[in-house]
Protein backbone atom coordinates (compact mmCIF):
# COMPACT_ATOMS: atom_id res chain seq x y z
CA UNK A 1 0.00 0.00 0.00
CA UNK A 2 2.37 1.97 1.08
CA UNK A 3 4.52 1.90 -2.60
CA UNK A 4 1.56 2.48 -4.17
CA UNK A 5 1.14 5.91 -2.72
CA UNK A 6 4.75 6.46 -3.11
CA UNK A 7 3.95 5.66 -7.12
CA UNK A 8 1.24 7.85 -7.01
CA UNK A 9 2.81 10.49 -5.64
CA UNK A 10 5.76 10.57 -7.64
CA UNK A 11 3.31 10.30 -10.92
CA UNK A 12 1.46 13.33 -9.55
CA UNK A 13 4.82 14.93 -9.77
CA UNK A 14 5.87 14.15 -12.48
CA UNK A 15 2.67 15.08 -14.56
CA UNK A 16 2.89 18.40 -12.95
CA UNK A 17 6.12 18.87 -13.89
CA UNK A 18 5.45 17.75 -17.59
CA UNK A 19 2.14 20.18 -17.08
CA UNK A 20 4.95 23.18 -15.54
CA UNK A 21 7.35 22.85 -18.41
CA UNK A 22 5.01 23.21 -20.96
CA UNK A 23 2.94 25.94 -19.57
CA UNK A 24 6.61 27.37 -19.71
CA UNK A 25 7.38 26.67 -23.24
CA UNK A 26 3.62 27.12 -24.53
CA UNK A 27 5.08 30.35 -27.24
CA UNK A 28 3.78 33.90 -26.66
CA UNK A 29 3.66 36.15 -29.74
CA UNK A 30 5.51 39.61 -30.07
CA UNK A 31 4.81 41.55 -32.64
CA UNK A 32 7.27 44.43 -32.82
CA UNK A 33 7.65 47.21 -35.47
CA UNK A 34 10.97 48.76 -37.11
CA UNK A 35 12.05 50.87 -40.09
CA UNK A 36 15.08 49.92 -42.05
CA UNK A 37 17.27 52.33 -44.07
CA UNK A 38 17.59 49.85 -47.09
CA UNK A 39 16.64 45.88 -47.71
CA UNK A 40 20.22 44.34 -46.10
CA UNK A 41 18.98 46.03 -42.77
CA UNK A 42 15.83 44.56 -43.33
CA UNK A 43 16.89 41.30 -43.47
CA UNK A 44 19.29 41.41 -40.84
CA UNK A 45 16.41 42.13 -38.48
CA UNK A 46 14.37 39.43 -39.40
CA UNK A 47 17.37 37.37 -38.99
CA UNK A 48 18.18 38.83 -35.51
CA UNK A 49 14.78 37.72 -34.97
CA UNK A 50 14.63 34.12 -35.82
CA UNK A 51 17.64 33.87 -33.83
CA UNK A 52 16.11 35.08 -31.03
CA UNK A 53 13.20 32.80 -31.54
CA UNK A 54 15.45 29.87 -31.91
CA UNK A 55 17.51 30.40 -28.71
CA UNK A 56 15.64 31.99 -26.00
CA UNK A 57 14.50 28.70 -24.51
CA UNK A 58 11.32 30.90 -23.21
CA UNK A 59 8.43 29.93 -26.18
CA UNK A 60 8.70 33.56 -27.24
CA UNK A 61 8.06 34.38 -30.31
CA UNK A 62 8.83 37.45 -32.12
CA UNK A 63 7.41 38.63 -35.22
CA UNK A 64 9.32 41.38 -36.82
CA UNK A 65 7.08 43.81 -39.47
CA UNK A 66 8.44 46.73 -40.89
CA UNK A 67 7.11 49.95 -41.72
CA UNK A 68 8.68 52.55 -43.82
CA UNK A 69 10.77 55.83 -42.04
CA UNK A 70 9.21 57.91 -44.42
CA UNK A 71 10.94 61.31 -42.88
CA UNK A 72 9.51 60.49 -39.72
CA UNK A 73 5.93 59.73 -40.06
CA UNK A 74 6.77 56.22 -38.81
CA UNK A 75 6.28 57.64 -35.33
CA UNK A 76 2.92 59.23 -36.68
CA UNK A 77 1.98 55.61 -38.04
CA UNK A 78 3.02 54.03 -34.07
CA UNK A 79 0.81 56.70 -32.60
CA UNK A 80 -2.11 56.13 -34.64
CA UNK A 81 -2.37 52.47 -34.48
CA UNK A 82 -1.64 52.29 -30.60
CA UNK A 83 -3.95 55.85 -29.80
CA UNK A 84 -6.43 52.72 -32.05
CA UNK A 85 -5.91 50.51 -29.99
CA UNK A 86 -3.76 48.39 -32.35
CA UNK A 87 -0.28 48.20 -32.72
CA UNK A 88 2.38 45.70 -31.97
CA UNK A 89 3.94 44.96 -28.64
CA UNK A 90 7.89 46.60 -28.86
CA UNK A 91 8.80 48.91 -31.39
CA UNK A 92 11.73 50.91 -32.55
CA UNK A 93 11.69 54.52 -31.75
CA UNK A 94 13.29 58.21 -31.72
CA UNK A 95 13.47 60.01 -28.60
CA UNK A 96 12.05 63.33 -29.66
CA UNK A 97 8.37 61.10 -29.85
CA UNK A 98 8.88 60.19 -26.00
CA UNK A 99 6.58 63.19 -24.91
CA UNK A 100 3.81 62.56 -27.16
CA UNK A 101 3.84 58.79 -26.12
CA UNK A 102 4.29 59.01 -22.46
CA UNK A 103 1.72 62.24 -22.14
CA UNK A 104 -0.47 59.81 -23.37
CA UNK A 105 0.30 57.15 -21.42
CA UNK A 106 1.18 55.12 -24.03
CA UNK A 107 4.65 53.41 -22.86
CA UNK A 108 5.28 50.89 -20.42
CA UNK A 109 7.68 52.08 -17.49
CA UNK A 110 10.63 50.51 -17.38
CA UNK A 111 12.16 50.80 -14.26
CA UNK A 112 10.45 47.56 -12.79
CA UNK A 113 12.30 45.43 -15.55
CA UNK A 114 15.38 47.70 -15.26
CA UNK A 115 15.77 47.24 -11.53
CA UNK A 116 16.41 43.19 -11.85
CA UNK A 117 17.59 43.26 -15.22
CA UNK A 118 20.80 40.87 -14.65
CA UNK A 119 22.70 43.22 -17.26
CA UNK A 120 21.39 46.86 -16.56
CA UNK A 121 24.76 47.75 -15.85
CA UNK A 122 26.40 47.13 -19.32
CA UNK A 123 24.86 50.07 -20.49
CA UNK A 124 26.19 53.54 -19.61
CA UNK A 125 24.53 55.05 -16.72
CA UNK A 126 24.33 58.42 -18.43
CA UNK A 127 22.35 57.19 -21.14
CA UNK A 128 19.53 55.94 -18.55
CA UNK A 129 19.90 59.68 -17.81
CA UNK A 130 19.00 60.88 -21.18
CA UNK A 131 15.97 58.32 -21.53
CA UNK A 132 14.79 60.25 -18.65
CA UNK A 133 15.28 63.22 -19.40
CA UNK A 134 13.32 62.71 -22.71
CA UNK A 135 10.45 62.04 -20.84
CA UNK A 136 10.58 64.59 -18.38
CA UNK A 137 10.39 62.09 -15.86
CA UNK A 138 12.74 60.40 -13.14
CA UNK A 139 11.63 57.20 -14.85
CA UNK A 140 13.06 55.18 -17.87
CA UNK A 141 9.98 54.51 -20.29
CA UNK A 142 12.76 53.89 -23.56
CA UNK A 143 15.01 51.01 -23.67
CA UNK A 144 18.69 52.20 -25.17
CA UNK A 145 19.56 50.46 -28.63
CA UNK A 146 22.29 52.50 -30.59
CA UNK A 147 23.21 55.46 -31.02
CA UNK A 148 25.75 57.68 -32.96
CA UNK A 149 27.84 60.58 -31.29
CA UNK A 150 29.46 63.58 -32.77
CA UNK A 151 32.99 63.85 -32.70
CA UNK A 152 35.52 66.24 -34.92
CA UNK A 153 37.41 64.65 -37.57
CA UNK A 154 40.85 66.24 -38.86
CA UNK A 155 43.33 66.00 -41.31
CA UNK A 156 46.51 64.87 -39.51
CA UNK A 157 48.41 65.97 -42.67
CA UNK A 158 47.78 69.39 -41.56
CA UNK A 159 48.09 69.03 -38.12
CA UNK A 160 51.56 68.03 -38.67
CA UNK A 161 51.84 71.38 -41.15
CA UNK A 162 50.95 73.50 -38.67
CA UNK A 163 52.69 72.01 -36.00
CA UNK A 164 49.84 71.41 -33.92
CA UNK A 165 48.98 68.49 -31.78
CA UNK A 166 45.65 66.64 -31.11
CA UNK A 167 43.67 69.21 -28.86
CA UNK A 168 43.06 67.39 -25.45
CA UNK A 169 41.58 71.00 -23.91
CA UNK A 170 38.71 72.84 -25.12
CA UNK A 171 41.13 75.93 -24.95
CA UNK A 172 43.60 73.92 -27.14
CA UNK A 173 40.83 73.13 -29.57
CA UNK A 174 40.56 76.91 -29.91
CA UNK A 175 44.18 77.90 -30.85
CA UNK A 176 44.40 74.51 -33.21
CA UNK A 177 41.16 76.58 -35.05
CA UNK A 178 43.73 79.40 -35.30
CA UNK A 179 46.94 78.14 -36.11
CA UNK A 180 45.07 75.37 -38.72
CA UNK A 181 44.13 78.56 -40.69
CA UNK A 182 46.68 79.18 -43.00
CA UNK A 183 47.76 80.78 -46.24
CA UNK A 184 49.45 77.45 -48.00
CA UNK A 185 50.53 79.22 -51.41
CA UNK A 186 52.14 82.12 -50.13
CA UNK A 187 49.59 84.81 -51.81
CA UNK A 188 48.12 86.31 -48.76
CA UNK A 189 45.01 84.63 -48.92
CA UNK A 190 43.42 81.81 -46.79
CA UNK A 191 44.06 78.25 -48.37
CA UNK A 192 43.06 76.09 -45.17
CA UNK A 193 40.44 77.19 -42.85
CA UNK A 194 40.80 75.61 -39.08
CA UNK A 195 37.60 74.66 -38.32
CA UNK A 196 34.45 73.50 -40.89
CA UNK A 197 31.60 75.44 -38.83
CA UNK A 198 28.08 74.33 -39.55
CA UNK A 199 25.89 77.87 -39.43
CA UNK A 200 22.84 76.56 -40.93
CA UNK A 201 19.63 74.43 -39.51
CA UNK A 202 21.57 70.73 -37.73
CA UNK A 203 24.31 73.69 -36.64
CA UNK A 204 23.16 73.60 -33.20
CA UNK A 205 24.44 69.96 -32.70
CA UNK A 206 28.62 70.71 -32.85
CA UNK A 207 27.19 74.86 -31.20
CA UNK A 208 25.92 73.09 -28.08
CA UNK A 209 29.68 71.70 -27.41
CA UNK A 210 30.88 75.40 -27.09
CA UNK A 211 28.72 75.92 -25.04
CA UNK A 212 29.04 73.37 -22.49
CA UNK A 213 32.51 73.24 -22.67
CA UNK A 214 32.45 77.42 -21.15
CA UNK A 215 30.60 75.45 -18.06
CA UNK A 216 27.09 76.95 -19.64
CA UNK A 217 23.85 74.22 -20.44
CA UNK A 218 20.77 74.10 -21.82
CA UNK A 219 18.22 74.78 -19.03
CA UNK A 220 19.42 78.64 -19.40
CA UNK A 221 20.95 79.95 -22.33
CA UNK A 222 21.65 83.01 -20.98
CA UNK A 223 23.95 82.34 -18.38
CA UNK A 224 27.58 84.40 -18.27
CA UNK A 225 29.23 80.77 -19.03
CA UNK A 226 26.28 79.90 -22.10
CA UNK A 227 27.04 83.43 -23.59
CA UNK A 228 30.98 82.87 -23.36
CA UNK A 229 30.88 79.90 -25.48
CA UNK A 230 28.49 81.88 -27.90
CA UNK A 231 31.14 84.62 -28.14
CA UNK A 232 33.37 81.82 -28.81
CA UNK A 233 31.64 80.39 -31.60
CA UNK A 234 31.10 83.87 -33.22
CA UNK A 235 35.07 84.64 -32.66
CA UNK A 236 36.19 81.68 -34.52
CA UNK A 237 33.96 83.48 -37.88
CA UNK A 238 34.77 86.66 -37.36
CA UNK A 239 38.26 86.11 -36.62
CA UNK A 240 38.29 84.62 -40.07
CA UNK A 241 38.83 80.79 -38.85
CA UNK A 242 36.14 79.49 -39.97
CA UNK A 243 34.94 79.82 -44.24
CA UNK A 244 33.22 82.67 -44.94
CA UNK A 245 30.16 80.80 -46.28
CA UNK A 246 29.53 79.75 -42.25
CA UNK A 247 26.72 80.73 -41.48
CA UNK A 248 24.77 79.46 -44.66
CA UNK A 249 26.37 76.00 -44.49
CA UNK A 250 24.55 73.21 -43.97
CA UNK A 251 25.51 69.08 -44.28
CA UNK A 252 26.31 69.06 -47.61
CA UNK A 253 28.34 72.27 -47.32
CA UNK A 254 30.64 70.95 -44.24
CA UNK A 255 31.25 67.70 -45.90
CA UNK A 256 32.16 68.80 -49.03
CA UNK A 257 34.69 71.91 -47.62
CA UNK A 258 36.38 69.10 -45.10
CA UNK A 259 36.89 66.68 -48.47
CA UNK A 260 38.25 69.83 -50.44
CA UNK A 261 41.20 70.32 -48.33
CA UNK A 262 39.35 73.80 -47.48
CA UNK A 263 39.00 73.21 -43.80
CA UNK A 264 41.19 71.27 -41.41
CA UNK A 265 38.46 70.07 -39.03
CA UNK A 266 34.70 69.71 -38.67
CA UNK A 267 32.17 67.68 -36.72
CA UNK A 268 30.30 64.59 -37.63
CA UNK A 269 29.27 61.50 -36.66
CA UNK A 270 30.46 58.06 -38.09
CA UNK A 271 27.96 57.88 -40.57
CA UNK A 272 30.79 59.91 -42.36
CA UNK A 273 33.92 57.77 -41.96
CA UNK A 274 33.74 55.68 -44.68
CA UNK A 275 32.95 58.80 -47.66
CA UNK A 276 36.14 60.14 -45.46
CA UNK A 277 38.18 57.37 -45.64
CA UNK A 278 36.87 56.94 -49.36
CA UNK A 279 38.68 60.79 -49.60
CA UNK A 280 41.52 60.71 -48.03
CA UNK A 281 42.86 57.21 -47.17
CA UNK A 282 45.19 57.18 -44.14
CA UNK A 283 45.37 60.79 -44.15
CA UNK A 284 41.95 61.72 -41.56
CA UNK A 285 41.74 60.72 -38.15
CA UNK A 286 39.13 62.02 -35.50
CA UNK A 287 38.86 62.77 -31.80
CA UNK A 288 36.39 63.61 -29.32
CA UNK A 289 34.73 67.46 -28.95
CA UNK A 290 37.33 68.28 -25.78
CA UNK A 291 35.91 69.45 -22.84
CA UNK A 292 36.63 72.86 -20.76
CA UNK A 293 34.40 73.45 -17.54
CA UNK A 294 32.00 70.97 -18.77
CA UNK A 295 31.95 68.54 -21.69
CA UNK A 296 29.11 67.13 -24.28
CA UNK A 297 28.49 66.07 -27.74
CA UNK A 298 25.20 65.37 -29.45
CA UNK A 299 23.94 61.64 -29.80
CA UNK A 300 21.86 60.95 -32.30
CA UNK A 301 19.49 57.57 -31.38
CA UNK A 302 17.45 54.66 -32.83
CA UNK A 303 16.03 53.26 -29.58
CA UNK A 304 13.82 50.56 -28.37
CA UNK A 305 10.14 51.23 -26.60
CA UNK A 306 7.25 48.55 -24.96
CA UNK A 307 4.32 49.71 -25.20
CA UNK A 308 1.68 49.87 -22.18
CA UNK A 309 -1.06 48.08 -24.16
CA UNK A 310 1.28 44.76 -24.72
CA UNK A 311 -0.18 41.59 -22.71
CA UNK A 312 2.92 40.16 -22.44
CA UNK A 313 5.68 42.38 -20.92
CA UNK A 314 7.93 40.22 -19.51
CA UNK A 315 8.42 38.30 -22.36
CA UNK A 316 8.71 41.67 -24.62
CA UNK A 317 11.56 42.96 -22.24
CA UNK A 318 13.12 39.39 -22.77
CA UNK A 319 13.33 40.78 -26.23
CA UNK A 320 14.39 44.00 -25.64
CA UNK A 321 17.19 42.89 -23.61
CA UNK A 322 18.40 40.78 -26.47
CA UNK A 323 18.60 44.00 -28.86
CA UNK A 324 20.16 46.19 -26.01
CA UNK A 325 23.16 43.78 -24.63
CA UNK A 326 22.83 40.49 -26.28
CA UNK A 327 23.56 38.70 -30.01
CA UNK A 328 21.25 41.14 -31.23
CA UNK A 329 22.94 44.23 -30.32
CA UNK A 330 26.09 42.41 -31.76
CA UNK A 331 24.44 41.87 -35.03
CA UNK A 332 22.54 44.82 -35.40
CA UNK A 333 25.79 47.36 -34.72
CA UNK A 334 28.21 45.50 -37.10
CA UNK A 335 25.66 45.21 -39.41
CA UNK A 336 24.62 49.21 -39.41
CA UNK A 337 27.51 50.81 -38.22
CA UNK A 338 26.01 52.19 -35.47
CA UNK A 339 27.38 52.87 -31.84
CA UNK A 340 26.55 50.38 -29.24
CA UNK A 341 25.27 50.45 -26.18
CA UNK A 342 26.45 47.44 -24.46
CA UNK A 343 29.90 48.14 -22.87
CA UNK A 344 30.92 44.45 -23.75
CA UNK A 345 29.74 44.91 -27.01
CA UNK A 346 31.58 48.23 -27.67
CA UNK A 347 35.18 45.93 -26.35
CA UNK A 348 34.83 43.25 -29.51
CA UNK A 349 37.79 44.03 -31.85
CA UNK A 350 35.06 44.62 -34.36
CA UNK A 351 34.61 48.01 -33.01
CA UNK A 352 37.68 48.78 -31.10
CA UNK A 353 39.72 48.74 -34.12
CA UNK A 354 37.51 51.25 -35.95
CA UNK A 355 39.14 54.40 -35.12
CA UNK A 356 36.10 56.04 -35.49
CA UNK A 357 33.92 53.70 -33.42
CA UNK A 358 36.40 53.91 -30.94
CA UNK A 359 36.33 57.64 -30.44
CA UNK A 360 32.57 57.26 -30.62
CA UNK A 361 32.02 55.29 -27.64
CA UNK A 362 35.08 57.30 -26.08
CA UNK A 363 32.65 60.45 -26.34
CA UNK A 364 29.52 58.34 -25.11
CA UNK A 365 29.15 58.65 -21.21
CA UNK A 366 28.93 62.72 -22.25
CA UNK A 367 26.49 62.54 -25.21
CA UNK A 368 23.31 63.72 -25.31
CA UNK A 369 20.12 65.44 -26.66
CA UNK A 370 18.64 69.07 -26.90
CA UNK A 371 15.84 69.21 -24.32
CA UNK A 372 12.60 67.85 -26.39
CA UNK A 373 9.82 70.88 -25.81
CA UNK A 374 6.81 72.38 -28.18
CA UNK A 375 9.15 74.92 -29.01
CA UNK A 376 12.15 72.62 -29.94
CA UNK A 377 11.22 72.10 -33.62
CA UNK A 378 10.58 75.23 -34.54
CA UNK A 379 14.00 76.57 -32.44
CA UNK A 380 16.15 73.76 -34.67
CA UNK A 381 14.57 74.98 -37.97
CA UNK A 382 14.44 78.93 -37.62
CA UNK A 383 15.33 80.52 -34.43
CA UNK A 384 18.35 78.79 -33.92
CA UNK A 385 20.10 79.38 -37.28
CA UNK A 386 18.31 83.34 -37.91
CA UNK A 387 19.73 84.03 -34.79
CA UNK A 388 23.21 82.76 -35.04
CA UNK A 389 23.06 84.20 -38.68
CA UNK A 390 22.50 87.20 -37.13
CA UNK A 391 25.06 86.78 -34.15
CA UNK A 392 28.16 86.03 -36.67
CA UNK A 393 27.59 88.89 -39.22
CA UNK A 394 27.41 91.00 -36.31
CA UNK A 395 24.11 92.26 -36.01
CA UNK A 396 23.27 90.92 -32.69
CA UNK A 397 25.77 90.75 -29.72
CA UNK A 398 26.16 87.09 -28.39
CA UNK A 399 24.36 88.36 -25.02
CA UNK A 400 21.36 89.38 -27.27
CA UNK A 401 21.63 86.25 -29.07
CA UNK A 402 21.47 83.82 -26.48
CA UNK A 403 18.50 85.81 -24.73
CA UNK A 404 16.99 85.53 -28.01
CA UNK A 405 17.69 81.80 -27.81
CA UNK A 406 16.75 81.38 -24.41
CA UNK A 407 12.88 82.85 -24.73
CA UNK A 408 12.73 80.91 -28.35
CA UNK A 409 13.15 77.79 -26.50
CA UNK A 410 11.63 78.08 -22.94
CA UNK A 411 9.55 81.12 -23.36
CA UNK A 412 10.93 83.30 -20.52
Amino acid sequence: MKRKLVFILMTVLSMAATVAVSAQQKPVSIVHWYWADNPAYSAQMQKIAADFNATNGKGIMVVAQEYPWDGGAYSETLFRAVMGGGGPDTSSFKLTSTPLFTANRLLANLDDFLAKWKDKDKIEPSLYDTMKKASGTKSVYVMPWNTQVLYVYYRPSLFRKAGVSVPKTYAEFLEACKKLTMDTNGDGKTDVYGFGMRGAKGGQEPWGSFIWARGGNFDNLATPQAIQGMQDFIDLYRNGYAPPTAPMDGFNEIIANFKSGKTAMTVHHIGSSIGMVDTFGDDVDAFPFPGGVGQWTSMGDTENILLASSKNKEAAFEWLAYLATGKGQEAWCVATGNVPVSRDVQQLPFFQNNRFMKVSIEGAPYAGIFPILDTTTEWINTIWPNTVAAALGGKMSAADAMKQLQIGLWGK
